[in-house]
């Protein structure tokens, strides 16, 4: 399972962010999580998926705003799961926990971590996390104007209309701002993180 903890940055300076996360993380996520997003130890929210695109989604969005450092823990949760997010346990909120400690002094503010035995793949996982938010530390306002417009399943002609620019500009803004490239290469990095959550059996008290 991964487990996301984010830690808001700041957060004695600014205002508490944590319900506001917790909601965006549950609208955007949903069905997809498997223990639903809350509270964790003051300035925390976590959350937990056994899919690999919903923790990338969500990590992605949290490290997009500039106000959390994130960190994804892979491995096993006790099962049953509870209800509540902060009674479950498993080696997943550990590693989870050693994320988000090397991801707060990171420039990228994100960090995996996995067991020990697959310590190689959690890093290689990492590294290419790290290189999808290079590209987008590049974009421009203007380039995210038109990704967030794409996602919300607009088309060119349409975001041309919406913001009042030609299709061909439309079209630059795009290329400009890697959207293609990150198509491209959100689904090949879930599968490589799903590969990664390997699950040989439940972990039981």
């Amino acid at each position: 399972m991964f487990v996301i903890t984010a830690d808001q940055r700041d957060s004695r300076t600014n205002d508490d962010l944590v319900p506001s996360a917790v909601a965006e993380v549950a609208r955007r996520a949903g069905r997809r999580l498997a223990l639903a997003p809350d509270r964790n130890a003051g300035d925390e929210v976590q959350a937990a998926t056994d899919d690999g695109r919903t923790a990338l989604d969500v990590a992605l969005h949290l490290v997009r705003t500039g106000a959390w450092s994130v960190g994804i823990g892979v491995g096993e949760v006790q099962r049953p799961l509870p209800d509540d997010i902060r009674a479950a346990r498993g080696p997943a909120f550990i590693h989870a926990r050693d994320a988000v400690d090397r991801a707060k002094p990171s420039q990228w503010r994100l960090a995996l971590t996995a067991a020990d035995a697959d310590a190689a793949e959690a890093d290689g996982a990492e590294a290419l996390i790290r290189l999808l938010l290079e590209l987008r530390e590049r974009r421009t306002g203007p380039g995210w104007e038109v990704a967030d417009l794409l996602s919300e399943g607009m088309t060119q002609k349409e975001i041309a209309a919406r913001l009042g620019i030609t299709e061909t500009a439309v079209s630059l803004r795009a290329k400009a701002a890697g959207l293609r490239a990150e198509e491209a290469a959100i689904p090949a990095l879930a599968a490589v993180l799903d590969a990664l959550n390997r699950r040989p059996g439940p972990v039981r008290d």
